[in-house]
């Protein structure tokens, strides 16, 4: 199964969703998943575990995750005690604001998470207390559509990115040997995390863990839920979509260097994952507010 496209109805002018206290059930829960818009996601109850972007993290209330946006993600409850979580979706252009020149900005936190590649952050009881009254703040302003309520939640939601960008983070990866399953199957994600184009496919992969081909198939789908290929895939096409943003080289030739089997097979793969065109996703994003 390739990853899935979350599908959105967002308002363009106000391109914002909350998914209060959802039941997440190991049978019902998305497949492994990636969009555009940056997440926030509170655990309330239940425990399970977290695949993002190639790490496995425990998953339990009182746990904040920071996903940003156009990062591999899947949730793994517990099938004997369901997640209960909140999630805040939202596109960059929502907390989009001038510079005051005091060092922030309010996706700090999200960069921060993507560079270290820890994507859970260490909350405080205060801590935790003041993103469930956030929580509670932008669920009532939604819930009574008051006059100014879009505003309400925009500052809410800005005051909370705020406070998790001075939250001390750990600058280092996740360890291996705290993480479940096998190291060769974290090494095997970090070399995939590390050159997507290069990294070669299951039979180069199995070989460097020293596993058989189908062992280490069958492993990695087990940790990840996704197999293989249509991973390698998903993080291709991420670097295919950095490309197209940060740079003005032609779609044909991003296409190629990002490891797609020619240009109709890429146009294919990106339409699937983005709904969108290679050239479509590139001119809406040059359109909209830069941070």
């Amino acid at each position: 199964m390739q990853p899935f496209r979350k599908p959105f109805q967002l308002d363009p002018v106000f391109p914002f969703e909350l998914v209060l206290q959802g039941v997440r059930r190991y049978e019902t829960e998305l497949p492994d998943h990636l969009h555009d818009l940056y997440e926030l996601v509170y655990v309330h109850d239940g425990q399970g575990t977290f695949f993002i972007d190639g790490s496995l993290y425990e998953k339990k209330a009182g746990d904040l995750f920071l996903i940003p946006g156009n990062t591999v993600h899947r949730a793994f409850p517990s099938s004997g005690d369901p997640i209960v979580s909140t999630a805040l979706f939202f596109a960059p252009s929502l907390v989009h604001a001038e510079s005051l020149d005091d060092g922030h900005h309010p996706l700090r936190c999200f960069e921060r998470a993507r560079k270290s590649k820890q994507h859970k952050a260490e909350l405080t009881q205060p801590a935790r207390l003041a993103v469930e009254a956030a929580i509670e703040a932008i669920a009532g302003e939604l819930q009574t559509a008051a006059a100014g309520y879009r505003h309400a939640v925009k500052l809410h939601l800005q005051q909370l990115l705020l406070a998790l960008s001075r939250l001390p983070m750990h600058e280092e990866a996740p360890r291996s040997d705290l993480l479940p399953g096998p190291k060769w199957v974290h090494d095997a994600l970090r070399t995939i995390d590390r050159d997507p184009i290069r990294c070669g496919g299951l039979k180069e992969l199995a070989s460097a863990a020293c596993v058989s081909a189908p062992h280490f198939s069958r492993v990695f789908k087990q940790m990840t839920g996704m197999n293989v290929t249509d991973y390698v895939g998903a993080k291709r096409l991420v670097a295919a979509k950095e490309r197209l943003l940060a740079t003005d080289d032609n779609v044909e030739a991003i296409a190629n260097d990002c490891g797609f089997l020619g240009l109709p097979h890429f146009y294919q793969a990106f339409k699937k994952l983005t709904g969108m065109t290679p050239r479509g996703y590139r001119l809406q994003s040059r359109l909209e507010p830069k941070e």
